[in-house]
């Protein structure tokens, strides 16, 4: 179920917002997380019922293992890795068995067959947060949770599909507060007004782009020079849009519950550089590298080799979290190494007598770093976005000869919208705020 869809604007949503508001209204709160839990998993599996036992299996492992560390300390070790496997294996599974497969056809010359493997939705984000929870469930820094509180903090589904990750400590506390669980007419205004931009951004901006997008992928081969160089930059505003749109949405429709979800993005394309823009952007999963991934494996804190061996190992999980393809570990390794060499320059500069700019000359100085940053992240999404290396590299080739003109007006007949010239028309869209 998609959130710019009639069905759950005018169905799921309303009936899920009185059904949930009801039931606390006659303190039947219990009853209400399992209500609002029921409603989750109807728009889990409102486009494919079999990924109904994928979630529910999912959340039953992960709770036994948390209540198992819990109670049983001897067994404390066992139950976390037996969670562990469980997770990386069931993301293994499903979203890149086929991938080893073919990696292991071309290795050996042998002719396995491939399965026919439909990829649940949001498997990569429910199942990193759940692993998170286990992480700070073996810590000790988790109570034990009643099942209903965590079959709603896996299922809820405003981040469901896409996120945000959000984390036990953020959400837990929320569904237990009896004072949210009571309409807020404030939170209601402040949700609907971030529901709407987010649908803006995804309907009629991510979407109009994406259109030019899918044509222009489909005949990359023809396009140089200008039109190249316009694929790139639509895909770039094309990601950004249907992502942070999809993460206002969600935000939005946790505000209408009185369930604050966190922002996900903080104007990305200003970075200034690789780390800045890993600050900005996808917030909640670099939180989470840094988080299970970077400290333990010792962060800075163990020398500059080090460091850059653990920043590495970040980058090149987070391609392969992203996709099972050449590209998006390619995409990952891209960020790990400009992320070294962005360290290594601010280390070497130290050195050097540079004399700290001020006033006018800082602001030059921001703005190149913004612009070359961005020319940069705009190369890197090609990868992102290729069906296959080749083609990657085809369309990065063409980028620099000359311009032929015929995809200019192919791709410019995608935002013949008079939708978009009404709305930016008589919107304050560049106002509210919520273009971050």
């Amino acid at each position: 179920m998609l959130f710019n869809s009639y069905i759950f604007l005018f169905c799921f949503l309303p009936l899920s917002l009185v059904g949930y508001f009801l039931l606390n209204r006659y303190k039947h709160y219990e009853l209400a997380k399992y209500f609002l839990t029921g409603m989750s998993l109807w728009f889990y599996a409102y486009f494919n019922t079999s990924y109904l036992w994928i979630i529910l299996t999912s959340i039953l492992v992960n709770y036994c293992c948390h209540c198992v560390m819990l109670s049983f300390s001897r067994y404390k070790k066992l139950s976390f890795f037996t969670g562990l496997i469980f997770n990386l294996g069931l993301l293994f599974y499903f979203k890149y068995f086929n991938f080893f497969i073919e990696n292991l056809n071309l290795l050996f010359q042998n002719n396995m067959t491939f399965k026919k493997i439909l990829l649940p939705l949001g498997i990569s984000f429910f199942t990193f947060q759940q692993v998170g929870f286990l992480v700070d469930t073996r810590k000790g820094l988790v109570e034990k949770q009643s099942f209903s509180d965590y079959a709603l903090f896996v299922t809820f589904f405003p981040q469901l599909i896409a996120g945000p990750i959000v984390t036990h400590w953020e959400m837990l506390p929320q569904f237990k507060e009896e004072g949210l669980k009571r309409p807020c007419a404030r939170n209601m205004y402040t949700g609907f007004r971030i529901l709407v931009y987010g649908l803006f951004k995804k309907v009629l901006l991510a979407d109009t782009f994406g259109g030019a997008v899918e044509w222009g992928y489909a005949n990359y081969h023809l396009l140089y020079g200008t039109d190249a160089a316009l694929l790139v930059l639509f895909y770039t505003l094309q990601l950004y849009f249907d992502f942070s749109g999809y993460c206002d949405m969600a935000r939005g429709i946790g505000y209408l519950f009185n369930i604050h979800i966190p922002v996900n993005f903080t104007s990305p394309y200003k970075a200034e550089n690789i780390p800045d823009f890993w600050n900005r952007w996808h917030k909640t999963l670099t939180r989470f590298f840094t988080t299970y991934i970077y400290i333990p494996l010792g962060g800075n804190r163990k020398g500059t080799a080090r460091t850059y061996r653990n920043i590495f190992i970040v980058f090149l999980i987070s391609g392969i979290w992203h996709g099972a393809g050449y590209t998006f570990i390619l995409w990952g390794i891209l960020h790990g190494v400009l992320s070294i060499l962005t360290s290594l320059f601010h280390r070497l500069k130290q050195h050097f007598p540079f004399k700290k700019s001020h006033g006018p000359a800082a602001s030059i100085r921001k703005a190149f770093a913004v612009i070359v940053t961005f020319f940069v992240i705009n190369l890197t999404w090609v990868f992102f976005r290729a069906d296959s290396v080749p083609q990657a590299l085809t369309i990065l080739r063409h980028l620099w000869n000359p311009s032929q003109h015929i995809g200019i007006a192919e791709m410019a007949s995608f935002f013949n919208l008079p939708e978009i010239w009404y709305v930016l028309k008589f919107s304050d869209f560049g106002s509210a705020g919520c273009l971050s």
